[in-house]
């Protein structure tokens, strides 16, 4: 087995991978049992057909394509691992060049190598300081959500429709004086000011009496997903049959010791701005992070290869789909709610990839310049951490982990040391 780099631009390389004859040959004997009980040959029950004679009958190709399956990853793996100079970051594009009995086996695999970074400023990084400061009007925001959360519904019948109303309505729409295609529906539950119906339609049933008759007319956007009603006209004449809307507890001691473990309204308060603050402190800290991050790619070079930045799309598509299947949707599934399709969705997630690999690759650069290490006791501390998540022992875990996942974990806590060095190293003015 053989293997020969040739550099091509922007980070690609074409390895070519050379099995010998040898090795070709055991590939083909392997090929030949996988396939032999398919085979049958006057004279030979099946599976008792020698090589020799499946292949002078049907010639040696019809061996070659399992041959190659079988050799190719595992050739591919050996080199590469052997290889450690090598940095391999996307999936290969194969291409078999030579696939001949009684010669070496030769094919090649143009793949991304990591790119080198080269490092602009990283020290005193400036960025806008963050606002963690709470104000009464976010505390009386966040209360409001809480009150509009434990408010009762109660049917209206003495109004006409206002803002907000949860409504129950008949409606059938015209377009040029006749009815279309899925604009007509009864007894359907609309409440005003959601933004379900297109722009226009909700605000005009604002003052609309129970059981009459109310006209809405509107205009279908430009880019409706129906092309027949895109930018028309139409008219909806809409019945409301029931009204209701919400009523909000009063705000006082009752209602701070019904929602929390406090009895009077301003311990309350006093709780709600405190966990106010921390999230906010907590947000400003992943903005600062971010903003520290985005300064240092934006100073630094990087020639990223367009085949990395694909296979980190692929990844983190595969992992938002697991993520989905947890919560019980498949990826088809979340295509029909979302009118996207396998193109769109990657293309969508492309951005985050490049940033991904972007902030990966200049961590990864000031982890190797400022010569951070990971002790053992920090190694230790971090699979109790995991252990304690997965709510397992820490010695049972740091059995199961490899010498692979023990480097990840190792890479990973050098990439947080450098995120911690340039957040504290950096410099934060207001704007």
């Amino acid at each position: 087995m053989s293997l020969q780099v040739e550099k091509l631009e922007h980070n690609m390389a074409k390895l070519t991978i050379e099995a010998t004859a040898e090795e070709f040959a055991a590939a083909m004997t392997q090929a030949y049992k996988k396939n032999k009980n398919k085979m049958s040959v006057p004279g030979f029950r099946k599976g008792k057909v020698p090589q020799q004679m499946i292949e002078k009958l049907y010639g040696p190709e019809v061996f070659y394509e399992d041959a190659a399956n079988a050799l190719i990853p595992d050739a591919y793996e050996k080199e590469i691992s052997e290889h450690k100079e090598i940095e391999v970051v996307s999936q290969p594009k194969i291409e078999v060049t030579q696939c001949e009995k009684g010669k070496p086996f030769i094919f090649t695999a143009e793949v991304a190598l990591k790119p080198e970074v080269e490092l602009g400023k990283y020290k005193g990084v400036k960025i806008d300081k963050i606002d963690t400061e709470v104000t009464e009007e976010d505390i009386n925001k966040e209360i409001d959500r809480e009150r509009e959360s434990n408010a009762r519904t109660i049917s209206v019948e003495d109004r006409p429709v206002k803002d907000k109303d949860m409504t129950i309505i008949d409606f059938e729409g015209f377009v040029d004086g006749e009815p279309f295609e899925g604009g007509k529906g009864e007894n359907y539950p609309l409440t005003i000011g959601s933004g379900a119906f297109i722009p226009g339609f909700e605000e005009q049933l604002i003052g609309a009496e129970i059981d009459k008759e109310t006209e809405v007319k509107v205009t279908f956007p430009e880019d409706y997903h129906a092309e027949e009603l895109k930018g028309k006209d139409a008219v909806f004449k809409v019945t409301v049959h029931e009204i209701k809307e919400k009523e909000l507890p009063e705000l006082d001691d009752e209602f701070a010791s019904e929602v929390s473990e406090f009895d009077t309204l301003d311990e309350y308060k006093e709780d709600v701005k405190k966990k106010l603050t921390e999230k906010k402190e907590a947000e400003a800290k992943n903005k600062k992070e971010d903003a520290v991050i985005e300064a240092i790619i934006n100073d630094s070079k990087m020639d990223i290869p367009e085949a990395m930045i694909d296979t980190q799309t692929r990844q983190m598509a595969q992992d938002y789909a697991g993520r989905l299947q947890q919560q019980g949707l498949t990826l088809e599934q979340y295509f029909q709610f979302t009118g996207m399709d396998a193109d769109k969705f990657l293309e969508q997630m492309k951005p985050g990839a490049k940033k991904r690999i972007e902030s990966r690759l200049v961590l990864e650069a000031v982890a190797k310049e400022e010569n951070f290490e990971v002790s053992d006791e920090d190694y230790d501390k971090e699979v109790a951490r995991m252990a304690e998540s997965y709510q397992m022992e820490a010695d049972k875990l740091k059995d199961l982990i490899g010498d692979y996942e023990k480097e990840q974990i190792i890479e990973d806590l050098k990439i947080q040391k450098a995120v911690d060095f340039v957040v504290d190293n950096a410099k934060e003015s207001k704007k």
